[in-house]
């Protein structure tokens, strides 16, 4: 299992928002008190420390919100400085021990559930416009209440849902044709500081793709190692042929690099091990569904 925390101290402050663990039980007062130190500032972000697939992650608003979140959880969770950008993607990186640069395998771009008001019609109406949308409407009416009756002023714009995740209704684009020399090494350069990682997926929040490229006005919203995916194959205009084809590429990415790993002194993870932590990840995972 991966702590968020724990990899977010392994990347440079500079990459990454301000983020705090909050151990399970912490009395609220105690919490708002590390919010104050931190300099972290309604609205900000709540999340599992040991996420699954985007569950349990709220935007706190308010005091009550943080309140109602932190009697509710029964994990440990971490607070986070909201980023201020408009656009996501997650790059997936590679990099064998006994290379200097790294490559990019592939770059998913995400559509946020984003509404436009016209003036006339409510929140909810504008939500069941958008079939896709509309799947997600049981757990956005537990989310916004009574504010989904709301008429949303003409071109006024709501992002439903405020982090790219597509079991929350982000739709996933395949952006694998911007990889480009001068992303490469931006992506690169921030890698090389992070201690022992070849191989995962960063998901990035950017003002514009040329601020990007070029290092400038980004942040690492998470981190994942080896259990991450190339998200790109959930492009819909993809087939289940071409998301196998990926995953066995990445694969074989993950095995070479632990292969060379191994010949330098790092041991495999012994079964025994693995299986503890496959225990622990279901006990975790079982609680967040239930949040």
């Amino acid at each position: 299992m991966e702590s968020k925390k724990a990899i977010y101290n392994l990347i440079p402050q500079k990459y990454y928002p301000k983020t705090e663990l909050i151990i399970e039980g912490t009395p609220l007062e105690e919490i708002v008190k590390i919010k104050q130190d931190s300099l972290i500032k309604f609205p900000f972000i709540a999340k599992p420390d040991i996420g699954l697939r985007g569950s349990g992650v709220k935007k706190i608003n308010t005091l009550e919100d943080l309140k109602s979140y932190a009697q509710k959880a029964n994990f440990d969770f971490i607070i986070q400085d909201l980023i201020p950008f408009e656009n996501e993607v997650g790059i997936f990186y590679v990099r064998y021990p006994d290379e200097k640069n790294g490559r990019i395998t592939g770059i998913v771009s995400k559509e946020f559930m984003i509404i436009t008001g016209d003036g006339v019609s409510t929140t909810e109406e504008l939500i069941k416009k958008n079939p896709r949308y509309e799947l997600q409407f049981k757990v956005l009416k537990q989310e916004y209440g009574d504010l989904l009756l709301e008429i949303l002023p003409k071109g006024e714009k709501l992002n439903l849902v405020p982090y790219g995740n597509h079991v929350r209704g982000a739709k996933f684009i395949d952006g694998s044709h911007w990889i480009s020399p001068k992303l490469i090494e931006t992506i690169n350069e921030m890698c090389l500081q992070v201690p022992g990682f070849y191989f995962g997926r960063m998901d990035i929040m950017y003002n514009n793709w040329e601020e990007l490229e070029s290092g400038e006005n980004f942040s690492v919203v998470e981190l994942n190692g080896a259990a991450s995916e190339p998200t790109h194959i959930y492009d819909p205009k993809h087939s289940l042929f071409f998301a196998w084809k990926e995953l066995a590429r990445h694969i074989t990415y993950m095995y070479e690099i632990s292969v060379i790993n191994n010949a330098k002194g790092i041991p495999y993870l012994a079964h025994k091990i693995g299986m503890k932590e496959y225990r622990l990840h279901l006990e975790q995972s079982n609680k967040i569904v239930k949040f």
